[in-house]
Parts: C-alpha cells; sequence; structure tokens
C-alpha cells in the first residue's frame, strides 16, 4: 500500500468534530482502489478494497493536515463540485 500527500472543505463538521473532505475514488490499472482527496493537492491514497483505501485516505488527509497545522500556512478549504458529463 502507498498514501502520499503533497496540500478542499464542504462546509460542516460531522458529529464528534471530525471535518468534512471530499475525495474521488475509482479503480487503478493494478486493480487497487485509488482515492485522492482534490481540495489537498497531492494527498492520495490506494487499498486492496474500497473500506482500506478509505481507511488509508483518511489517516493521510489528517497527516496533510496536521504538518500544515503544525508548519503554520492555512489549511486549504474544501470547494470542490462535482459534475457529470455525458459524451
Amino acid at each position: 500500500m502507498f498514501s502520499w500527500c503533497g496540500p478542499r472543505r464542504i462546509a460542516g463538521v460531522v458529529e464528534g468534530g471530525d471535518a468534512v473532505r471530499q475525495v474521488i475514488i475509482f479503480r487503478g490499472e493494478d486493480g487497487y482502489w485509488v482515492v485522492e482527496c482534490p481540495s489537498l493537492p497531492g494527498c492520495v491514497s490506494q487499498g486492496r478494497t474500497k473500506e482500506e483505501a478509505i481507511a488509508n485516505i483518511t489517516e493521510a488527509i489528517r497527516g496533510y493536515v496536521a504538518v500544515l497545522e503544525e508548519d503554520h500556512p492555512p489549511v486549504p478549504e474544501e470547494r470542490f463540485e462535482a459534475l457529470v458529463v455525458a459524451v
């Protein structure tokens, strides 16, 4: 498995105080599920299952935000809009 984060926000906080981030998940060429957080450039992870991929990106997002907070640059807000386009 791999996860990396190089640094969006749906307005709101879920029960328990966790921030909400939108992620995109898709099946990679190798059969693993790839998941990325568009609001945090370079924040990408993967997993054998969707559940594992989601757990991995959650950890990656938390680590990404923690580093930003430690180094004091602003944490990017979630500003993602998803559209489906017919081609």
